[in-house]
């Protein structure tokens, strides 16, 4: 909702408050200090004024960048619910009629190997644990996740943000054919 990758905040919402969970989750709240301050709440309504236009300018380039992926030679998968290709495209065509989000996953071929690779080469987009800011960002989740995971060894998640998407793709295509 921020944007800015400077605040966290949640909200819990229950359509019974005499539930016992709900109680329980209260009780935690209250005694665990989890409110949100003034100056987060402050950060959080400053970003959701921009929210609109951010989102419009990352699902214009999300689907832009993720078509790009698609055809590229260094690229096995595209996983965003805009492409064609995604399994619930269908769905998505019915229920994300603003865009399709500026969030998407994507396996390069070489394993874990070529998604450290081309994350290392890359100049413009960040490597960083986040999502739904103005700056593109992307992760190896396998590397955070550890052996254990069950996450594709190349697959990388990439958040688009607001920067153009002509350079978003310069980039992530330099990184891609640096192979």
């Amino acid at each position: 909702l921020n944007g800015h990758s400077d605040v966290l905040a949640g909200v819990i919402c229950a359509r019974d408050e005499s539930l016992p969970l709900w109680k329980a989750i209260e009780q935690e709240r209250t005694v665990g200090g989890a409110t949100l301050g003034a100056f987060e709440a402050w950060l959080l309504l400053r970003g959701m004024r921009t929210m609109h236009l951010r989102v419009r300018q990352q699902c214009e380039s999300a689907i832009r960048i993720a078509r790009e992926l698609e055809r590229h030679a260094a690229v096995e998968r595209v996983t965003y619910p805009g492409l064609p290709s995604h399994p619930q495209h269908a769905i998505a065509l019915k229920q994300m009629q603003g865009g399709f989000g500026g969030m998407m996953s994507f396996e390069v071929k070489g394993g874990a190997a070529g998604a450290l690779g081309v994350i290392s080469r890359l100049k413009l987009v960040k490597a960083a644990t986040s999502l739904g800011g103005v700056e593109t960002l992307i992760e190896h989740r396998r590397s955070i996740e550890g052996p254990q995971s069950d996450v594709p060894e190349g697959l990388l998640r990439l958040s688009v943000g607001c920067e153009n998407a002509d350079d978003i793709w310069a980039d992530l295509s330099a990184a891609l054919s640096a192979r």
